[in-house]
This record gives structure tokens, sequence and C-alpha cells, in this order.
């Protein structure tokens, strides 16, 4: 088996320079760090499990968990799912900070992700998909620490992999259902948390893709809701009482649903509404019971927790780079007769 030892010695540096370069931690010279890497895939090296294992024990590795799901449902699984992963992995030294804020605000998330600098290892980013946090987790990459994009991704940045869905297939896969659910004319309205959200913004574009030869449809307005649930039920009341035509409505991300579904029962339009939302929260289960919402679509929340922490695990601890950049999970439909086998 190669050693660090040998391969410094065939650099001309330290083992500890290898082992930062190996290990990514600290700042190399790029130079020198091309050559260890070179030497090291010349020479097949690979580390030592226990090794490793006990050299993270040593150094404490430390991931951030940069999220604004403050108030969000959806996200109770996923955060649920990584604390009992991070006890799993805490006898191997991991370390976990949580950086946990509400409503989808670029100069929060971006003093957020400020402050890992110099202090974690890697970091799980539910991100706002804005140049401004772009920038900020390239500044984190070429520090050396190990970004992770979790449940939406972000346009033009530096990070190493995504978690998730596909949100332009699952926003093709409503628009797709909906018109097998109902074949007549469809005057729809649509409330999403935020169009500053890459996947809701996605999800609306795959909506659209899906209903574009259909002259039946027509979208009627759009409201943006935040993904809270009292602004999304002003905001759908609001939108049923400008336009009384509507007969659908398509709720693109999961946290204003109960607010949607509220605003249509003040309205009492119960039974001429057909309601396709996703994920399968508490109050979704509720709706979808009573009869108000027809189909939601799954999406695996805690998965997503799972798959992420074991990436960042498998980086920090053993060193392996993620197999593969997007880490899709599936779009399922959920009905009344099949949803309990979604939670």
């Amino acid at each position: 088996m190669v050693t660090i030892k040998e391969i410094a010695e065939l650099c001309g540096v330290s083992r500890g320079t290898v082992d930062r370069v190996l290990n990514h931690r600290g700042n190399v010279k790029s130079e020198k760090k091309e050559l260890i890497l070179k030497v090291a895939q010349e020479m097949n090296y690979t580390p030592n499990p226990a090794g490793r294992a006990l050299a993270a024990q040593k150094m404490k590795p430390v991931v951030a968990i940069v999220m604004p799901s403050k108030g969000i449902g959806f996200f109770d699984a996923v955060i649920e799912a990584m604390e009992k992963a991070a006890k799993s992995y805490s006898m191997y030294g991991l370390q976990v900070e949580w950086y946990i804020s509400k409503g989808y605000d670029v100069e929060v998330q971006c003093k957020q992700l400020s402050q890992l600098l110099g202090k974690v290892q890697a970091v799980i980013l539910m991100p706002i998909n804005d140049e401004r946090v772009s920038t900020k987790i390239r500044h984190l990459t070429e520090s050396g620490i190990f970004v992770i994009t979790i449940n939406n991704d972000i346009e033009n940045s530096s990070r190493h992999c995504y978690v998730g869905t596909d949100y332009f297939n699952g926003g093709m896969t409503a628009g797709s259902l909906l018109q097998m659910i109902n074949h007549g004319m469809l005057n729809i309205g649509i409330t999403l948390g935020s169009l500053q959200i890459l996947g809701h913004a996605q999800r609306l574009s795959g909506f659209r893709s899906a209903l574009s030869h259909n002259p039946l449809a027509q979208i009627m307005a759009i409201t943006e809701d935040q993904d809270d649930e009292m602004l999304s039920y002003e905001k759908n009341l609001e939108m049923l009482r400008k336009h009384p035509d509507i007969n659908v409505i398509f709720a693109a991300s999961s946290g204003g649903i109960y607010g949607a579904c509220r605003a249509i029962m003040t309205c009492g339009r119960e039974k001429d509404i057909t309601v396709i939302v996703f994920d399968t929260l508490p109050t979704t289960v509720e709706m979808m019971e009573k009869g108000l919402i027809q189909a939601t679509i799954y999406q695996h929340p805690r998965r997503q927790g799972q798959i992420a922490m074991q990436i960042v695990f498998e980086y920090l601890v053993n060193g392996k780079k993620p197999e593969r950049e997007l880490n899709l999970l599936t779009n399922e439909i959920r009905i009344k007769e099949n949803i309990n086998t979604a939670l």
C-alpha cells in the first residue's frame, strides 16, 4: 500500500502538506497541489479507512446546514433525517452546525455563508437562486469547503453536487396528471413559494410545457406565497375572488397548500376545483381524505436528508468524491388510496 510518506518524498514536500491536499484541508499552492494529486493518482493511492476514521476523529470535521426552512413543514422530515444521520456519524468526529432561517431573504443567506469561511469543512445548502449566493458559494469552494445543494439547486455556482428531485419533470408530471383527471376547460390558478427558488421556477416551466399543446388550458393567475400559510390564504383568496372562473389550483410548492385549501373553502368551492399539489404534509393528507386535493407528488424528503449527509460523511471521513453531480429522486404520484405509503 502506497503511503503518504512515499508521496511526500517523491514530491519533495512534507507529509503534512500531502495530508492537507489528500484530505482537502487548508491552503496549498496550486502547483504543489496538482503535483501531489498527480503522483497519488499515478501510484494508485488509496486511503486506509481505519486511518481516515481515526484522522477524522482527531480533526472533528464540521458540516454547516444552511436552510431557509423555518415554518415549512416539508423540511421537518429532511431535518429529522439529517439529525439522525449526524448522530450516527458523530462517532467519527463529524460535527453539525445548524443555520435555519425563515423566508427567502438573500441578504440573510449571504451573511450565513460568509460566517462559514475558516470554520467548517462542508456545507449542505438549500440555496436562494441569486448571483450573490452563487458568489458566496464560489468563495467557499475556492477555500476548499465542500458544498452540496439540497432540495433546490442554484444556477452558475461551483457547488460540488445536488441532492433532490428533478423539478422540471415534477412540473411536467403535475401538468400531465391534471389533464388525465380533468378533460374539460382548465382555468388554472398557480400558487408557489417564490420564483427566487430555482426549483419553483423550473416546476412552473415544466407545468407550462405539459399544457402547451392543450387549447383548453389557460393559466389565469400566478401568486407567490413565500411558503407561508397565512400569506398563501390571503393571496389565494384574492386570486379566487378576482378570477371566479378558476377551476384548477396548482400548488407548485408545499408551504402554502393548506392556506390555498382554506381559501377554496372560504369561497365555498370545495366541489368544483381540481387541486394538484406536492408532498405529503399532515394537512395535505387531511385535505386529500376530505376530497379537496385530488393528487400530490411525493419528493422523498427523508431520503434527501439521508443522502446529503451520507455524501458529506463519505467525503470528509472516507475521502470519497460524489459518484455523480446530480443525485435525483423520483417524482411519485400519490392519491388518497395510496397516500399513507408515502409517510
